[in-house]
């Protein structure tokens, strides 16, 4: 029985973490393409100002539908089950990046381009909200208590390797078309992405179904309407996961997203040496996210935490001094360390977020919380930084902005509920395991 538990365990961490990669190289694709191509190709009349912020704006579309995918998918994988909502959300990503691949551009077919650029980015948007609660939950839930940090965050390297994925596709099909990766080669790292929705969804259609589910499922304990439940039950949790993201995530678009824009329009610097320093953060990821998820199973989720939260908030001002210089060796060890303090977040954060609420409504709450954060943290933050640049010609204002973010987070931080939890009853009704407390 032990091997055979071990076994699922296995097979569930490894079809969450290998179809989170995909997804978010499918994501991130729209992100370095946003800031790199896009202004040309959809807004080719705008200024090269307007351009950007177009750019982004419709980057943030994607944002805006995630807690759209949170709801929709929280909803079904509540009732349904996490295993077949996460199939749908991996082949509704891959439909929707296969196809800005092959979308003309605004001198073909003029402004129906961008309006189906902002259809398409919301379809990656809603398939990438419901993606998140499934993937960490198919591999936290049946875990031993002692291991949910490590066993959650495994999904949460779907980021840093989806970042190195869709980088290395960009750095390829540019180093492969030259001059005219801006016209078609572009869209290459688009179309690759049915190979590997192939490859996720061959992986995702073997795992088994989360077996804390299976039990509310076989107690008949299904909730009806698990959004509502989850947001009438534990309100205060739902906000504060919206919140607590503030400080981690909207500095790590700054730090990846906005850099790429930053560095060539502001600072002059090369394509590739920015890219270099995307690439060296994110390779750094893959060792960091688990290890923070791993010392928040032996310290505390919400220590671990703090101390990035507080790390990043030291480091606001210092991370543009450096960057400013236009020295690559400076620009990439700024990176690094930023997504470091980063990652000191969102190794814990899946665990954190998800042992609040009940098996019955984790899915909901844990996909409505976080997908809220997504719309006020990430999404903005590019066009934020790119309207304060804009007003004050200097990086000191951005920096105050991440400053803003992580106090907002560190709120939110005191209102997450203190204590780990262990699996909770089919009723939802959570035990809580005080002999772990966490701070």
């Amino acid at each position: 029985m032990l091997d055979a538990n071990r076994a699922r365990q296995t097979r569930a961490v490894v079809a969450s973490t290998v179809g989170t990669t995909i997804e978010w190289y499918d994501f991130f694709i729209y992100g370095t393409a946003a800031a790199l191509v896009f202004p040309s190709v959809f807004f080719p009349e705008a200024s090269n100002f307007l351009g950007v912020l177009a750019s982004f704006g419709t980057m943030f579309v994607g944002f805006i539908a995630r807690p759209i995918g949170g709801i929709l998918f929280g909803h079904y994988g509540d009732r349904v089950g996490r295993k077949s909502t996460l199939v749908i959300t991996l082949l509704m990503m891959g439909a929707a990046t296969v196809l800005i691949g092959l979308l003309p551009g605004y001198r073909s077919i003029g402004v129906a381009a961008p309006i189906l650029l902002i259809v398409l980015r919301m379809l990656q948007g809603i398939a990438v909200g419901g993606e998140w609660a499934g993937s960490v939950l198919m591999s936290m839930e049946g875990a031993k208590p002692s291991r949910r940090g490590l066993m959650a965050s495994w999904p949460q390297m779907g980021v840093p390797l989806g970042v190195l994925l869709s980088l290395a596709a960009v750095k390829s099909s540019a180093g492969a078309t030259g001059n005219e990766f801006l016209t078609w080669g572009w869209r290459l790292p688009f179309l690759a992405s049915a190979l590997l929705i192939a490859i996720g969804l061959y992986v995702r259609l073997k795992v088994e179904e989360s077996p804390e589910f299976q039990e509310v499922k076989n107690q008949e304990k299904v909730a009806r309407m698990p959004v509502w439940e989850a947001l009438r039950t534990h309100p205060r949790l739902v906000f504060a996961t919206a919140l607590v993201r503030m400080g981690q995530q909207a500095p790590y678009y700054l730090f990846t997203t906005f850099l790429l824009s930053y560095g060539t329009e502001h600072l002059g610097m090369a394509r590739d040496d920015l890219l270099n320093a995307t690439i060296a953060a994110s390779s750094l990821g893959l060792i960091t996210v688990p290890l923070s998820g791993y010392l928040s199973d032996l310290f505390g989720r919400r220590k671990v935490y703090l101390v990035g939260l507080v790390g990043m908030g030291l480091f606001a001002l210092p991370y543009y001094s450096m960057v400013n210089t236009g020295q690559a060796g400076l620009v990439i060890g700024a990176t690094v360390l930023g997504v470091f303090l980063h990652d000191l977040q969102y190794g814990p954060q899946a665990a954190l977020i998800s042992e609040g609420f009940g098996a019955r409504v984790r899915y909901s709450g844990a996909s409505l919380g976080y997908q809220l954060g997504s719309v006020i943290a990430g999404g903005p933050a590019p066009l934020i930084a790119a309207y304060l640049l804009q007003r004050t010609g200097s990086s000191t204002a951005i920096s105050f902005y991440i400053i803003g973010c992580v106090l907002l987070s560190l709120i939110a931080l005191a209102l997450i509920p203190r204590t780990r939890e262990v699996p909770s009853s089919a009723d939802g009704r959570q035990i809580a395991d005080t002999a772990e407390a966490v701070l």
